[in-house]
């Protein structure tokens, strides 16, 4: 097996400003970085997730054992999600696969991880029927058949329904003032010790219906922001605003509802202070990036593009996951329909973090699946 090789690949221009590097806006690249099995260049996979930087991903080097080339690529919005745009993120992920092609790879696939899963099944949908030829807020996304050459499967683990519906479920309704980060409206704070765990029906049909409210006035005022931007001679086209507390679902510590292997928290520790942290997600965000992102008018939705898609599919459950669940799965599984197939990862975590011993495990099950194609 080959030493990790760099892939640096030139981008077409997207969003206005879409980077704070000048040489990165003059001129926009992604990087990947990937293990070259010896032999017949047969099948390639790339690992991607719209922000996260993925050239370190676990699944890189174990692939590779597996007589699978895998790159872990970047986006161009890697690190920072606050003028992301979907749209342009597949982009990117069709610049990977093109890549990949070029190099002689017969099959390539995608590996959707984590919030990579609704990248992965919103580039094959548009890959294989282009619909997307506007953003949310009406701009033209200036996508090309070409830019999204198709792949030949598409694997998922601990995969999210996309980011729409993350913050659908994420977001904390016992906010009472937009501009302060510590209003509380104290019947629609589960962390309230008023408010006991294990929780009842009533508090969390409110607690939902509160969630979607919130979200439903945000999208809204972006709607109307745009609107007053883009009437107003001489004003910018897009603007960048805060949405505070994006880290409360209950199930983070009530573990009887969607009921795995998890332990209480966050992927990211404890969820309270996610909550409130200076940095998470969707903490800082563009009015054109929320469209396209996280509201209910993103076009990145994960099951309904998986069930626009006709390639193979495999979903890796991981049972210990603390931000996919029993229902995420059932939800993937509907969407790919009799071309899906799952494997639980026994007790995995979100990211198989300290679980060296479960990586084989999903290289195995993501490589029987790859060479099947």
């Amino acid at each position: 097996m080959s030493d990790l090789q760099l892939a640096v690949i030139d981008v077409k221009p997207g969003a206005a400003m879409e980077s704070q590097s000048g040489l990165q806006l003059l001129r926009p690249r992604i990087y990947g970085a990937y293990r070259a099995p010896q032999g017949p260049k047969k099948v390639a996979a790339i690992v991607m997730h719209p922000t996260s930087n993925f050239m370190g991903h676990y699944l890189i080097g174990p692939l590779a054992e597996r007589g699978i080339c895998c790159m872990g690529l970047n986006s161009r919005f890697v690190g920072n999600d606050t003028v992301l745009l979907m749209e342009r993120a597949i982009q990117d992920l069709g610049a990977g696969v093109r890549y990949l092609r070029e190099a002689g790879y017969e099959k390539v696939f995608l590996v959707g991880n984590s919030g990579g899963a609704a990248l992965a099944a919103f580039y094959q949908a548009q890959a294989e029927h282009l619909t997307a030829t506007h953003l949310p807020d009406g701009d033209p996304t200036h996508l090309h058949p070409s830019d999204l050459p198709p792949v030949d499967g598409i694997a998922l683990c601990a995969a999210h329904l996309g980011r729409t519906r993350l913050m659908r479920d994420w977001i904390d309704p016992s906010v009472t003032d937009e501009h302060d980060p510590l209003s509380m409206d104290p019947d629609l704070d589960m962390y309230d010790p008023r408010h006991r765990v294990p929780y009842d029906v009533e508090f969390l049909a409110r607690f939902s219906a509160a969630q979607k409210a919130r979200l439903d006035r945000i999208e809204q005022w972006c709607i109307d922001r745009l609107a007053l931007l883009r009437n107003t001679p001489g004003a910018p086209r897009d603007q960048t605003f805060i949405v505070y507390r994006t880290h409360a679902d209950p199930r983070c510590v009530d573990l009887s509802l969607d009921a795995n292997d998890r332990l209480p928290g966050s992927v990211w520790g404890d969820a309270r202070q996610v909550n409130y942290s200076a940095n998470a997600m969707g903490r800082t965000t563009s009015l054109t990036a929320f469209l396209s992102q996280w509201s209910s008018r993103s076009q990145a939705d994960g099951p309904v593009n998986l069930a626009r898609t006709t390639v193979p599919k495999l979903l890796l459950t991981y049972t210990g996951d603390q931000s996919t669940f029993p229902s995420t799965r059932d939800a993937w599984m509907a969407a790919g329909g009799a071309r899906i197939r799952n494997v639980d990862i026994v007790g995995g975590n979100h990211y198989l973090a300290g679980q060296p011993e479960l990586i084989p495990q999903a290289a195995d099950a993501i490589a029987g699946f790859a060479h099947a194609l």
